[in-house]
């Protein structure tokens, strides 16, 4: 599987910031976010991301295993 990084910066990303881009953004998106940069285009916290990674795996979103 190819690498992913964030659209924005370039960072190298983790596999929680790849479910989240697809799980906000769209489950097809092209686009993915690192959680900085995300949090700055949604205008939140980076915490409020990092809980709804937890909420998101609290439900069982297949996007998250």
């Amino acid at each position: 599987m190819k690498k992913k990084v964030c659209c924005e910066c370039g960072k190298l990303l983790k596999k929680d910031e790849i479910a989240l881009s697809q799980k906000l953004i769209d489950i097809d998106t092209v686009d993915f976010y690192c959680i900085t940069c995300m949090a700055e285009n949604f205008g939140c916290d980076e915490e409020d991301l990092i809980i709804k990674i937890k909420e998101f795996k609290e439900q069982g979103c297949t996007l998250f295993l």
